[in-house]
């Protein structure tokens, strides 16, 4: 007599999302890393969501072959390259996991803390985020333009979220499904994860060194990157031009009295051209900067408007759900 097969869920309970570009160098690291993490969680059923974010080199071959040998391997590739962002809300949407967990391919978050995450998960915490209490992987420069943002941020919004804390992290299925209802072109997720609220908890953790390959993100992709991450998160950028605005004037009113009262009381007064000069080109520098601002948040209103689609996906390999 044969033995049976063992009877496999047709929903797991896991989903590992990780979104890449152009990572040939990292697949076989990253596979033989969290497949040891995942194969260690026993009474788990897992599944990896690989995203190909429009890659130029192999990695959408070889993913391929990893899919090829194992069907709880999904791959989906981009049309061309639409941002890690974009990558993720592909992942949360075709994964079918009880709770999904975004990692990058670099192992730059290690693998090993996803058992921690799950133990609080089954404590009852619907999110449980990484922070990264040690980051001496990145450059000097890095650490601190990333906690002056943070800082920004945090000031700026109603649902700060936590210093350090990255993508890295398990999501329950009931966030998953908030995060889908969402009907919004311009993501940022970090504070996406946080505008959801449910109930969370951090693990700290040590940030490593990419295991191959070279960092995609250079000092004006990450400047574009927190310049969206505010202007989509919050509207007080605008609220406080308004403010100035009005202090400016109420001061200039004030000025524009005192000038009434002394040419009353001493005569005619002959203005510097100096400081004349100076006050025109402060005013017009301040008018600018209000007019990029508000430039940034109608260019957002005209990527909203026309309504297309997040991303487009050329191919799918052993993904059946849409």
């Amino acid at each position: 007599m044969t033995k049976a097969k063992p009877v496999v869920s047709s929903v797991p309970d896991l989903s590992v999302i990780v979104s890449m570009y152009n990572e040939e160098d990292s697949l076989k690291s990253f596979f033989t890393e969290i497949q040891k993490v995942l194969n260690s969680l026993k009474k788990y059923s897992y599944e990896i969501v690989c995203i190909d974010d429009g890659s130029t080199d192999k990695t959408f071959s070889l993913l391929t072959q990893y899919a090829k040998k194992d069907e709880r391997i999904k791959v989906i590739k981009f049309s061309r390259n639409f941002g890690k962002e974009y990558g993720m809300m592909a992942g949360l949407k075709y994964c079918r996991g009880r709770a999904a967990i975004p990692i990058d391919v670099d192992l730059q978050d290690p693998p090993e803390l996803i058992e921690r995450f799950v133990e609080k998960w089954e404590q009852g915490y619907d999110m449980v985020y990484g922070i990264r209490k040690d980051r001496q992987s990145d450059t000097f420069l890095k650490r601190m333009t990333a906690k002056m943002f943070y800082k920004i941020y945090n000031l700026m919004t109603r649902s700060p979220i936590p210093y350090n804390a990255g993508d890295y992290r398990l999501l329950d299925r009931k966030v998953i499904n908030a995060i889908l209802s969402l009907r919004e072109n311009n993501i940022f997720m970090k504070g996406i994860f946080g505008w959801t609220g449910f109930k969370s908890v951090g693990i700290k953790y040590t940030r490593q060194k990419r295991v191959a390959g070279e960092s995609k993100w250079n000092y004006w992709k990450l400047w574009n990157f927190a310049l969206d991450g505010i202007t989509a998160s919050t509207t007080l950028p605008l609220r406080i031009w308004s403010y100035l605005g009005t202090l400016l004037a109420m001061s200039g009113m004030a000025y524009a009295l005192y000038i009434i009262i002394r040419t009353i009381i001493k005569g005619i007064d002959v203005p510097g051209y100096a400081s004349l000069l100076v006050f025109i080109l402060v005013l017009g520098g301040i008018q600018m900067i209000i007019l990029g601002i508000i430039g940034e948040y109608i260019g957002r209103i005209f990527m909203e408007v026309k309504n297309r689609p997040l991303y487009i996906v050329e191919e799918k390999v052993n993904i059946d759900n849409e």
